[in-house]
């Protein structure tokens, strides 16, 4: 079919709009991804189709096309975490912290499976701004069980897209899919949704892909809690699940206006008990979503 077509379906308004099939959203994204149409007609019809609101199936679509493109490097016994590539400014990143608190816990816990993470990164997309994974992972030894896998390598298409999504400066549904495409064949996968309506969304795009897939309550799109939250399951029916950081002697209350790189590399590279306390939470979270251990509790003690 013609692109054009795909965009008046997706971008002609509210009376004209419609859903694509499956074959139509694999046939435009396969289209964009190839350079087979113009930098205007992409611009056209991503932003037609974010505001005409993608349909879950239509995401489903989306994923599979891009899966297409995909180079896979597997990554046996992980979960990946699903980061966004927009930017943060409220918080320090805190993976660069679980090297060693996953080689102690493998040490003091050989009954345990062993646990690998899995992270992607990219430049930093639109619509945020602020530092992304990428601003740190060269900056930092990872050790052994955190795998970082760069877009420009593994899914080039993609990557080079970044200009133009920049010109738009929008939101698109790439935003939306790109956090969990699965580069590791990871077993396991948690990413986050601050608004519940994302929630089901995200499950019902990413679950095929993976064992189990968990939504957790946090901040700027990081799979890194800094607060009390929550975080979702589906068993049959999504169950939702709260934690309260009092509860594992974390008194974490720090606020940033607009943190810097520099103060975060400083932070990561002298942390102090809080930082630690909570970085070690994320971990027994993870533990916990991957299937490692039976309880938040279980995780917690045994990290400790």
């Amino acid at each position: 079919m013609s692109f054009k077509n795909y965009i008046k379906a997706v971008g002609t308004g509210f009376k004209g709009n419609r859903d694509l099939e499956e074959n139509e959203v694999i046939d435009a994204i396969t289209k964009i991804l190839n350079k087979e149409v113009t930098p205007a007609q992409v611009g056209a019809f991503l932003i037609g189709f974010r505001v005409k609101l993608e349909s879950d199936e239509e995401l489903k679509a989306c994923v599979k096309a891009l899966k297409s493109f995909i180079t896979f490097h597997e990554v046996k016994d992980s979960l990946e975490l699903g980061y966004s590539f927009d930017g943060r400014i409220r918080n320090p990143f805190l993976f660069p912290l679980f090297k060693d608190i996953l080689s102690n816990f493998h040490k003091k816990n050989s009954d345990i499976k062993p646990l690998n993470l899995v992270i992607s990164t990219d430049k930093l997309q639109p619509a945020k701004v602020g530092m992304c994974v990428k601003d740190l992972v060269q900056c930092f030894d990872l050790g052994k069980n955190i795998h970082i896998f760069d877009r420009s390598e593994y899914l080039k298409p993609l990557s080079q897209l970044t200009t133009l999504r920049h010109e738009l400066g929008l939101r698109t549904v790439f935003n939306t899919v790109e956090k969990l495409l699965g580069v590791g064949k990871s077993e396991y996968a948690v990413t986050t949704a601050f608004h519940k309506p994302y929630v089901k969304k995200y499950i019902e795009v990413f679950e095929d892909y993976y064992k189990q897939i968990t939504i957790v309550k946090a901040p700027e799109g990081s799979p890194e809690v800094f607060t009390d939250g929550k975080y979702w399951q589906k068993d049959e029916k999504i169950v939702e699940k709260s934690f309260k950081l009092k509860d594992y002697g974390i008194n974490y209350d720090r606020k940033y206006e607009h943190i810097t790189l520099e103060e975060t590399k400083k932070i990561i590279s002298n942390p102090d008990e809080d930082i630690i306390k909570l970085s070690k939470f994320n971990i027994a979270l993870y533990l916990l979503f991957s299937k490692r251990v039976n309880s938040l509790d279980e995780a917690w003690q045994r990290l400790n």
